[in-house]
This record gives structure tokens, sequence and C-alpha cells, in this order.
């Protein structure tokens, strides 16, 4: 949980894709209330890149996404402090990975702790291995 509070990108890696996936969201419940915004959960189960990204975001429940007049939803998410949880990374394609860099860049307040088979790539990520 230190890793989370402390780093930008924490992901859990494993040979099979659900004790990650089960972990981080245990994880995710338990650190909830350290995020104004709370937590964000997209689960992952085809190919992702940023349209899909971004979808999935504004279909979560209590997630008001892209509010009236927010054209672009990394300047919306630029004031967010939150937790995106992402499931199954291996799905991102490398457009989704260029997103969530641009994501980081651009938006201090987002953590990313994510699982999947493989370390995302991104810079100061930290890698947990099951």
């Amino acid at each position: 949980m230190t890793a989370v509070r402390r780093g930008r990108v924490v992901t859990v890696t494993g040979r099979r894709r659900a004790p990650a996936g089960l972990l981080v969201r245990s994880l995710a419940d338990r650190l909830s209330s350290n995020f104004f915004d709370g937590v964000a959960l997209v689960a992952l189960d085809r190919p992702s890149g940023p349209a899909e990204l971004t979808g999935a975001l504004g279909a979560l429940p209590g997630m008001p996404f892209l509010p009236c007049g927010c054209t672009d939803p990394l300047s919306w998410l630029a004031e967010r402090d939150m937790l995106l949880v992402l499931d199954g990374t291996e799905e991102l394609t490398p457009e989704g990975l260029d997103w969530l860099g641009l994501l980081l860049g651009s938006a201090p307040g987002v953590r990313v702790l994510a699982a999947g088979r493989h370390p995302l790539g991104l810079p100061r990520e930290r890698v947990h291995r099951m």
C-alpha cells in the first residue's frame, strides 16, 4: 500500500491474471479513502486504446466524466486526485500506453495501480511480481 501512496505507477504482475487482479482490487478498496475523487476501476478484457479507456472511465458509476464544455479527457483528469486501477493491462495497445503516459504527465494527482502479465514500461513504474 505504501508503494501506491508514494509512487505514480504500481504494477502487479504474474503468470496468471486473476491473482494479480484480485490483489489490486483489494488494495484499491483499502486505499479509496486516501483519494478525494476516489477509485476508478477499469477491467480490460479486449484490446484497449485511448478511446476505450476514456469510454470505460465515462461509463463507471459515480464517475462524472467529461462535464459540459470539456472536450479533452486529459484536461478534466488533470484536476483529479484519484486512483486509476487497470486490471488486464496486457490488453493495452501501444496507443493506450502512450495515453497513460500523457495522463501521468498532465495529472499530478492521478495514481495508477495496474495488474497484468507484464510491466507497463512507464517511467518510474514500480513492479511487484507474484
